[in-house]
C-alpha cells in the first residue's frame, strides 16, 4: 500500500467497494428469492451466486444450504430447473468454475442432490429421473454426468435410470457417466473414461467402457 495521501484514500476505497459488491449481491440474491418462491438461500451462502445465471419453471425447487462456495465469474453456474423439480446443495459443496463453466439441469420432476462438502469444477449434469453426489465427492473439469439417452429411433426410445456418485468418490477430468450407473464410496475413476456399469466401492475404474484396474483406500481427505 502507498504511503501518504494516496495511501489512506486506497485504504479507505477499496474496503468501501468491497462492501458495496457485497451489499449488491446480497440484494441480487433477495430479489431473485423473491422472483422465484421456490428459490432457498442460505444467508451463509456465499454472495458470489449473486452472478450466477437462475432459470427455474413454475414450482420448481432450488435449496442452497449454509456455506456453500462458488467463484465469481458472471455466468459461470446455471441453475436450469424445470417445473416439478429439485436440486438440492448441501452443506459446505463447493461449486468452483476456473476450469470452466458449471451446468447443473434438473428437467420436469426430476431430483437432484449436490452432497455436503462435495466438489464440482467445470463440469455438466443432467438430471432427467435422479443424479446424486454423496459426501465429499469430487466432480472433475470436463465430465459429464446424464442419467437418460436419447432416442435413436422409433424402435428404440429415451431410456432413464438413476445416477449416484458415491461418498469421497473422485471422478476425474473429461470422463463421461452414462445412466444407471453407480460410483461407489472411495472410488476412483480415471480421466476421459466411459462409464456404462457400476463402479465398486474402494475400486480404481478407468477406459473406454471403464473397467475396474486396482483397489483405493479410503479418502476422508479435506478437498
Amino acid at each position: 500500500m502507498p504511503d501518504g495521501w494516496l495511501g489512506r484514500w486506497l485504504g479507505f476505497w477499496l474496503p468501501t467497494q468491497l462492501r458495496l459488491v457485497a451489499l449488491r449481491d446480497r440484494l441480487v440474491l433477495r430479489w431473485l428469492q423473491w422472483r422465484h418462491p421456490g428459490l432457498e438461500i442460505h444467508p451463509s451462502a456465499t454472495n458470489a451466486l449473486a452472478v450466477a445465471r437462475f432459470r427455474l419453471g413454475p414450482g420448481a425447487r432450488l435449496v442452497i444450504g449454509p456455506g456453500v462456495l462458488a467463484d465469481r465469474r458472471p455466468g459461470g453456474v446455471t441453475f436450469f430447473v424445470e417445473p416439478g423439480a429439485e436440486l438440492r446443495i448441501e452443506e459446505g459443496a463447493w461449486l468452483r468454475t476456473e476450469s470452466g463453466p458449471i451446468h447443473l439441469m434438473v428437467y420436469a420432476g426430476a431430483h437432484m442432490r449436490l452432497g455436503r462438502e462435495s466438489l464440482l469444477n467445470g463440469c455438466t449434469l443432467s438430471a432427467r429421473e435422479r443424479i446424486t453426489v454423496g459426501e465429499k465427492g469430487w466432480i472433475g473439469p470436463g465430465t459429464r454426468i446424464w442419467d437418460s439417452d436419447h432416442p435413436i429411433d422409433d424402435d428404440h426410445q429415451e431410456t432413464r435410470g438413476p445416477v449416484h456418485i458415491g461418498d469421497c468418490a473422485w471422478v476425474a477430468s473429461d470422463v463421461t457417466i452414462l445412466q444407471g450407473v453407480r460410483i461407489g464410496d472411495h472410488a476412483v475413476v480415471g480421466t476421459r473414461s466411459l462409464v456404462t456399469r457400476d463402479v465398486p466401492d474402494h475400486t480404481l475404474a478407468f477406459g473406454m467402457p471403464a473397467r475396474p484396474r486396482g483397489k483405493v483406500g479410503d479418502r476422508n481427505h479435506p478437498r
